[in-house]
C-alpha cells in the first residue's frame, strides 16, 4: 500500500463500480417496496419482514465474505477475484427480483389467500440478490484502505466513488419508472428494468476488476475468524463511526422507501416521484465536490455530521408544510435538502479507513474485510429494521395499496417517515459522531507510529 497520489484512471477505474452498485440501491430503495405492495401485493407488512429477513441474512454473509476475501492470495490479489466470480449472478439475481410470481406460477398465486407462499418467494429471491450483491460490494469497499494511506487522497478517492454512485443513483432514480412505463404491462416493465439494472451493475464491476491493481504487499490477514471480528469491536474509533452512519442508513433507507408513496398519496402525483429525486440527488451530486473541499479545511467529522442535521431541518420543514403546500413546495424541498445529502455521501467512506489503520497500528494485522464486513453488517441491521418498521406502521396506520385517498391516519404513517422519525434519527447520529476522536493530526501521527513499527519489525 502506498501513501503516494493516485492517477486519476485508478480512482475512475475504482469508483465505476458504484454506479452499477448505487442502481442497486436505488432499486431496493426507491422502487422496491412499493413494487411488492402495489404490484406484487404483498401486505406492506409482510414486505417489510421479508426485506428485514433478507437483510439479516446479509448480515450474516457479509463478515464471511469480508474475512474470507482477508485471507485469500492470488495472482489477481484479495478482492477482485471475488468481484469477478459475483458479477454475472448479480445480474441475474437483479432480474429475477422483479419477476412477478404470477407471471411463473399464473394469477392464483397473486392474491390475499396466497400470502405467505408469496412472502416467502420474495424473501427467498431477495436473499440471493443481497447475497451475490455482497460478494462483489465487500470485496470492492474493502479495496479503500488498500489503495492509499494518504488522508486527504482517501477523501479524494472516495470523492470519486461517490460521483458515480451518484451518477448511477441519478440514473436509477431518472430511469426506473420510466422504463416501467414504456410496457402497456407493469409487471413486464419492472422485469426489463431488473434486467437493465443487472447488466449496468455486472458490467461496471468488471470494469473495476480488469482496470484496477490490487498493490502486491498486502499480506492475508492470519487470524482466525472469531478473533478477527471480536478484534474489531475493540476499536473505538471504529465503533463511533459504525453506529453514527448506521444510524445514518436506517433514516436514509426510510426517507428512500416513503418517498414515492408520499408524491403518490399526499401529492396524488406519483409519476412526479421521478423529478423529485432526480432534484434531491442532483444536487446531492453537485455539492459532494464541496463537501470534499471543505472537508479539507475543517474536517471530514464536521462536514459529515452538519449534512446530517441540515437533512433532519429539512424533513422537518417539509413534514410541518408539504402536505398543505402545492407540489412545488416539496420540489424545492428536495432541492435544499440535497445539500445535505451531498456532505452526508462521500465523507463516512473517507472517515472509516483511518479508523482501519488505527486497528493497523495496535495489532498489526490488515484486515480490511473484516472491518468492512462489520461495516455492511451493522449497515443492513440497520435497513432491515427500516424496511420492517416501515411496512408494519404502514399496515397498523391503515394502508390499503392503490386507494386513493388513503385514510388520514395511513397519510400520517406516510408523512412520519419523511419527517420526525427520520430526522430525529439524524440527529442521533450527529451526536454519536461528535465522539469520533481521529482528526487529520491524529492520523499524521498513526501513520508516524506506523512506520516507526513497521521498521523495528521490519515489514515493507
Amino acid at each position: 500500500m502506498e501513501g503516494k497520489k493516485l492517477s486519476v484512471w485508478t480512482k475512475i477505474g475504482y469508483g465505476v463500480c458504484d454506479l452499477g452498485g448505487n442502481l442497486f440501491f436505488t432499486a431496493t430503495a426507491f422502487v422496491l417496496m412499493i413494487y411488492l405492495t402495489d404490484t406484487v401485493k404483498l401486505a406492506a407488512g409482510l414486505a417489510g419482514t421479508a426485506l428485514m429477513v433478507g437483510r439479516l441474512w446479509d448480515a450474516f454473509y457479509d463478515p464471511v465474505i469480508g474475512y474470507i476475501s482477508d485471507k485469500t492470495k492470488t495472482r489477481w490479489g484479495r478482492r477482485r477475484p471475488f468481484m469477478f466470480a459475483g458479477a454475472v449472478p448479480l445480474m441475474l439475481a437483479m432480474a429475477l427480483m422483479f419477476v412477478n410470481p404470477s407471471m411463473l406460477f399464473g394469477e392464483g398465486f397473486q392474491t390475499l389467500n396466497n400470502q405467505i407462499p408469496l412472502f416467502l418467494w420474495v424473501m427467498v429471491v431477495y436473499i440471493v440478490l443481497c447475497t451475490t450483491y455482497s460478494t462483489v460490494n465487500i470485496p470492492y469497499s474493502s479495496l479503500t484502505p488498500e489503495l492509499t494511506t494518504d488522508y486527504h487522497e482517501r477523501t479524494s478517492l472516495n470523492g470519486y466513488r461517490f460521483g458515480f454512485a451518484v451518477i448511477g443513483t441519478l440514473l436509477g432514480a431518472g430511469a426506473a419508472l420510466p422504463i416501467v412505463g414504456i410496457f402497456a404491462d407493469k409487471n413486464v416493465g419492472f422485469v426489463a428494468m431488473g434486467a437493465i439494472f443487472g447488466i449496468v451493475m455486472s458490467v461496471t464491476a468488471l470494469i473495476t476488476v480488469f482496470s484496477v491493481k490490487e498493490p502486491e504487499k498486502v499480506r492475508p490477514a492470519q487470524m482466525d475468524f472469531f478473533k478477527t471480528y471480536l478484534a474489531v469491536f475493540k476499536n473505538k474509533p471504529y465503533l463511533f463511526i459504525l453506529f453514527a452512519y448506521v444510524l445514518h442508513i436506517l433514516a436514509i433507507t426510510a426517507v428512500s422507501g416513503i418517498a414515492i408513496y408520499y408524491f403518490k398519496y399526499i401529492h396524488g402525483a406519483e409519476a412526479k416521484t421521478t423529478i423529485a429525486i432526480l432534484i434531491l440527488l442532483g444536487t446531492a451530486m453537485l455539492f459532494i465536490p464541496v463537501s470534499v473541499m471543505l472537508s479539507k479545511k475543517i474536517g471530514k467529522k464536521l462536514v459529515y455530521g452538519g449534512g446530517m442535521v441540515w437533512v433532519a431541518f429539512v424533513l422537518m420543514l417539509l413534514f410541518l408544510f408539504g402536505h398543505k403546500e402545492p407540489i412545488a413546495y416539496s420540489y424545492i424541498m428536495m432541492f435544499v435538502m440535497g445539500i445535505g445529502f451531498g456532505f452526508t455521501y462521500a465523507l463516512p467512506y473517507a472517515i472509516v479507513p483511518d479508523a482501519i489503520e488505527y486497528d493497523y497500528l495496535k495489532t498489526g494485522q490488515r484486515r480490511e474485510g473484516a472491518f468492512y464486513g462489520i461495516w455492511t453488517w451493522a449497515l443492513k441491521i440497520g435497513q432491515a429494521f427500516a424496511a420492517l418498521s416501515m411496512g408494519w406502521v404502514l399496515s397498523l396506520m391503515g394502508y390499503v395499496a392503490d386507494k386513493m385517498p388513503q385514510a388520514p391516519s395511513a397519510e400520517l404513517g406516510i408523512r412520519l417517515f419523511l419527517g420526525p422519525i427520520p430526522a430525529a434519527v439524524f440527529v442521533t447520529a450527529s451526536i454519536v459522531l461528535y465522539f469520533y476522536p481521529i482528526n487529520e493530526k491524529r492520523y499524521e501521527e498513526i501513520l508516524a507510529e506506523i512506520a516507526k513499527m513497521e521498521k523495528k519489525s521490519g515489514k515493507k
